[in-house]
């Protein structure tokens, strides 16, 4: 009778736990999140007339050269499927060792392909991020010096002054957090999407 009384007051006990922390806290979390940051809690998605362009916070893959370039992506369709079988994209990190002689001749390889593309360039100094990967293989930012060095090509490719481009770069850029932490950065995505003059807030 005892071990009954005391699974009756357990099985309670696991079903309001299981309607509190399970449902109820989940639908207060859901709802403050959508009335309170409903951009972040939906993946601050750039939806423009009702297109999404992607998310501010994953890096896209450009390599035309009317477009900003961000950090090196290497996408891959070989490792996941959705029910259907089509392959899905997703990209990673190339986690080749930097002591490694195919790291080196990967360098090499990019930096040529920056040059190539950047010949008006002006520094021959090309900013680290634009020849390698992020650890998460999708940062959607670069640094300053990145967008800066891109400006002389996005600026003939896209009909502008360089000083146009500039402003545009301006724009999508965010400092340091309290003006101290982390490091001055550029939103990719933000400022192609401005270049094809699609994002003008």
């Amino acid at each position: 009778m005892e071990y009954k009384r005391i699974f009756g007051k357990t099985a309670v006990l696991f079903l309001v736990m299981t309607v509190v922390c399970g449902l109820a806290y989940t639908l207060a979390i859901t709802g403050i999140s959508q009335i309170c940051f409903k951009d972040k809690a939906n993946g601050s998605m750039i939806e423009i007339d009702g297109v999404k362009y992607g998310s501010e916070l994953l890096g896209q893959r450009f390599t035309d050269p009317a477009h900003m370039w961000g950090r090196i992506v290497l996408p891959d369709v070989s490792s996941y499927t959705d029910d259907d079988g089509t392959p899905l994209m997703y990209a990673g990190a190339s986690n080749k060792s930097p002591a490694a002689d195919e790291f080196a001749e990967t360098m090499k390889e990019r930096v040529a392909m920056i040059k190539a593309a950047n010949p008006d360039a002006e520094t021959q100094t090309i900013p680290v991020e634009l020849v390698t990967c992020s650890g998460s293989g999708l940062d959607p930012d670069i640094s300053p010096a990145a967008a800066e060095y891109q400006v002389p090509r996005l600026a003939k490719e896209n009909g502008m002054s360089e000083d146009e481009v500039r402003s545009i770069i301006k724009k999508y850029s965010k400092g340091k957090f309290l003006g101290i932490l982390g490091e001055e950065t550029v939103n990719v995505l933000k400022v192609n999407l401005a270049l094809e003059g699609i994002l003008k807030e």
